[in-house]
């Protein structure tokens, strides 16, 4: 059963039941119910599915896939064998997407085919849409088609927000961010998101990074809550112009 069917207590009592209830032919093997994505389930539907595991164990196995663990009752997670599934590695995902590229006949440039595997961040669905969508709109999926595709900033871009904040006096880094993000259709959180990465990278004093990121996370808080942006980046400018600040005082 899928997400989109009607997986209610009726259900479970109803089709699963009687599915699970009847034996195979001559006691051989089992019956396999899959049920997917089980976190969209209610609490009764669990509850009642409970009882229907214990029931009819001898021959039908059940199987619960889930994205939250914590959406599954802890009565059916302890009826259960719980196997983790992580990210996908580039090494797994390299050679099916050149599969899929071959297949297809798609123009991909080796940067392309990073940023395909950046952006995805281990699922695999996530890069065949991003390869497909790219390839729709730009004719020839390179580093800067797909960043320009998905929305996100590009590395470069980021590079140069992360320069102006060090560098630049606080109005004009503003302005200059201000423009880009207006120009490109940047979100603030997605400049965050790939401007924390930078921070690790670059060799700040320990105590001096320590504040930055606490104030980053702060920043990061409020957007979540559904604060101006404006007012948002203006805190993010300044917090990166209190460190330049301390790094001169520690120096």
């Amino acid at each position: 059963l899928n997400a989109s069917d009607d997986r209610g207590i009726d259900i479970v009592r109803g089709p699963i039941l009687n599915f699970a209830s009847t034996r195979t032919i001559f006691k051989k093997g089992f019956k396999l119910v899959i049920l997917d994505e089980a976190d969209a389930m209610t609490q009764d539907a669990q509850n009642a599915l409970r009882r229907v595991i214990e029931k009819f164990t001898e021959n039908t196995r059940f199987c619960l896939i889930c994205n939250y663990l914590s959406k599954i009752i802890p009565a059916l997670q302890s009826r259960c064998t719980r196997f983790r599934f992580g990210p996908l590695t580039p090494e797994l995902m390299v050679p099916r997407l050149k599969h899929v590229i071959e297949q297809e006949n798609v123009d991909v440039s080796d940067d392309g085919m990073k940023a395909l595997v950046t952006l995805s961040n281990g699922d695999m669905r996530r890069s065949l849409n991003i390869l497909q969508s790219t390839y729709m709109a730009f004719g020839k999926v390179t580093e800067e088609s797909v960043y320009t595709c998905t929305g996100q900033p590009l590395k470069s871009d980021i590079a140069n927000i992360l320069d102006w904040m060090l560098n630049l006096d606080f109005t004009t880094a503003y302005h200059n961010i201000l423009q880009l993000k207006t120009l490109k259709g940047l979100a603030l959180q997605d400049i965050l998101t790939e401007i924390h990465l930078f921070v690790h990278r670059v060799d700040f004093p320990t105590s001096v990074r320590i504040q930055l990121l606490i104030k980053m996370a702060d920043v990061e808080h409020r957007l979540a809550v559904g604060t101006n942006e404006k007012i948002q980046l203006g805190s993010l400018v300044a917090a990166f112009q209190i460190t330049r600040d301390l790094i001169v005082a520690e120096a």
